[in-house]
């Protein structure tokens, strides 16, 4: 007799959405544990400035990939793909079902169905290569290239700057050469996915985003932050929300104006993220309360398990 696929939950969504508490709901409702596919998570030194799951939420159900990395480490999508397929081997062989929670819409497509996709950059990574190919001329972004991914360096306009930075973009960040994930085609995976998206009236959303923000700071992010400091030249803090406070260490620009410019940015950050999701047909739309008609749906596709 064969036993059908287990199922792989995708909570997705918004930052500020509410992703972390329903999918807390949903695991204990399910008694499964969760993965989370928040890159900014990863980190344990961040955890007020990237919205930790509480110690009491960590306790309620078993995390993974939350504070697993220092500042210091380096990782990429790729990496978490394979950390991430090895875990859930591991957690099915006990679940028929397992959570998977983030905002982080490429990390969570890599699970799902591989890097068949090519990530938009971080603004502070494009501004970097641009400002290579300024001072040190187009030569030292064919040199990278050649590093990075001598396949495609050996077939692309050597003279074409936009070509070797969007190139060098996709290498640095997923960590696989470009001319690996051109054309490529998705990944079969040996359990079924089923993906839930979290929308809110925009006004609803920017005023839990603006709440939040708030909270955070009430809670010692601002200490937090001067904590790491140090490392601010780190990728991992090269972040939302970090990087507005350590132009205020630097006093670039005044406290109000950095959590003005704090919000302002997560507004826009969400407003991508869901740019990105409302793009994957797969995903059921729900509001975040909603939480029985999402238990329903799940149940419906967990796998019928025989003994």
């Amino acid at each position: 007799m064969t036993i059908e696929k287990k199922l792989l939950v995708v909570v997705c969504g918004p930052t500020a959405s509410g992703k972390t508490a329903l999918a807390i709901e949903l695991a204990k409702a399910l008694k499964t544990e969760i993965i989370s596919a928040d890159s900014r998570q990863f980190y344990e030194d961040m955890k007020i400035g990237t919205a930790y799951p509480t110690e009491d939420q960590l306790a309620v159900v078993q995390h993974h990939f939350v504070g697993h990395l220092l500042v210091t480490d380096t990782y990429n999508v790729s990496k978490f793909e394979k950390d991430a397929l090895d875990r859930l081997d591991v957690l099915f062989n006990t679940y028929p079902v397992v959570i998977m929670t983030g905002g982080s819409g490429l990390y969570i497509h890599a699970v799902c169905h591989g890097i068949d996709v090519l990530p938009d950059p971080e603004p502070q990574l494009r501004t970097e290569l641009k400002e290579m190919l300024a001072q040190q001329g187009i030569a030292a972004l064919q040199e990278k290239l050649l590093a990075l991914d001598p396949i495609y360096h050996g077939t692309v306009d050597l003279n074409n700057a936009s070509r070797l930075i969007r190139a060098l973009e996709v290498c640095i960040t997923t960590g696989l050469p470009y001319s690996s994930l051109r054309n490529q085609k998705p990944h079969e995976r040996p359990f079924n996915v089923l993906k839930i998206g979290l929308e809110l009236p925009r006004e609803e959303l920017n005023k839990r985003i603006d709440a939040r923000v708030d909270q955070m700071l009430a809670g010692g992010w601002l200490d937090e932050a001067r904590d790491l400091y140090k490392f601010r030249d780190c990728n991992a803090l090269n972040t939302l929300g970090y990087k507005e406070i350590f132009e205020h260490f630097a006093e670039k620009m005044r406290y109000s104006e950095a959590v003005e410019k704090i919000k302002t940015n997560t507004r826009r950050y969400a407003k991508r993220q869901m740019t990105w999701f409302r793009k994957d047909k797969e995903i059921h739309w729900f509001r975040p309360d909603d939480v029985q008609a999402m238990l329903d749906m799940i149940v419906r596709e967990m796998p019928d398990q025989e003994e």
